[in-house]
């Protein structure tokens, strides 16, 4: 079996505010930033994250992982929703800084429709959050209905149509804004980032029954240039997971209307897009940037 394996790293992620902080804020120095990335020696599927004691081989696995901040005491630790999290502490005051992760992952090629006998852990199936039916809006009932007598019956198949009529309906943009919008605004629109579109795909699987959960992480492509040569490509990206009888947590990708495959590494999920953030903190009354650079390099294949 060939392996190929690439790096991503350093990726570095900066946060300026335009003033130190305040005094009213004295506190603000013992309050942690948080990362949701994966410690060293732990392993997750490419699109179906397993848990610290499940030790399963996957054909696409986050071998290494190491991340360090700039002007901050780096610790790790777990969050509510399983993710491993990096906490850094500040002792003064900044007006900035940088948090630099390197990671390898084994990028092996492999059918993300397999059948597995693999159960899901407890934990990551058994959320209430995730299984929550939401009300849907005038938009997302017409959007869904519109649709649900054409699916076809088997769970893989059925939501395999739905990402790829959401990809149609819903044109891709980059927005730079916070937060994620709502169904109603997406469609409404027709346009929105991944994370938007992806949202929406959670919530239309919840709305049909199905647990569903949002994820953050990176996606990984081979382009071409010049010549054939090949360009590795890293950007943060957002998709969705749907658990399947049969095939565990499985992903789709709502920007390109595809499944998840060796590309997506995964680095959080949640029920809700707020706790898959790549950093989440607390700011003084500021206006702050988020800049974000990626290389990407093939190791060996």
């Amino acid at each position: 079996m060939v392996h190929d394996r690439r790096a991503l790293g350093p990726g570095r992620h900066t946060r300026r505010k335009n003033r130190p902080l305040s005094d009213e804020f004295p506190d603000y120095a013992g309050t942690p930033d948080v990362l949701p990335l994966r410690q060293a020696g732990y392993h997750g599927a490419a699109d179906r994250p397993l848990a610290p004691d499940e030790g399963l081989p996957h054909p696409c696995a986050l071998l290494y992982a190491q991340g360090r901040a700039s002007r901050g005491i780096l610790g790790w630790g777990q969050d509510n929703n399983g993710n491993e999290t990096a906490s850094i502490h500040f002792k003064e005051k900044v007006t900035h800084f940088n948090v630099e992760v390197s990671l390898v992952a084994d990028m092996t090629a492999y059918d993300p429709l397999r059948l597995t006998s693999e159960e899901v852990p407890a934990q990551q199936g058994d959320d209430p959050a995730c299984r929550h039916q939401p009300e849907l809006g005038e938009e997302a009932t017409a959007f869904i209905n519109g649709l649900l007598a054409g699916l076809p019956d088997d769970p893989a198949q059925k939501f395999i149509r739905l990402n790829e009529a959401i990809a149609r309906r819903v044109r891709y943009e980059r927005r730079m804004e916070p937060g994620v919008l709502s169904a109603e605004d997406v469609l409404a629109r027709n346009c929105g980032s991944c994370r938007d579109s992806a949202w929406l795909m959670v919530l239309l699987a919840r709305h049909m029954g199905y647990t569903a959960r949002f994820v953050s992480g990176y996606l990984v492509q081979s382009l071409y240039g010049p010549g054939e040569e090949e360009v590795l490509n890293g950007d943060l990206h957002a998709w969705a997971q749907i658990l399947i009888p049969g095939h565990g947590w499985l992903g789709f990708d709502t920007t390109s209307g595809r499944l998840a495959g060796e590309g997506h590494i995964p680095l959080a999920v949640a029920a809700e897009p707020e706790g898959a953030a790549p950093i989440s903190g607390l700011l003084d009354r500021c206006e702050s940037c988020f800049d974000v650079s990626m290389q990407v390099q093939r190791l060996f294949s």
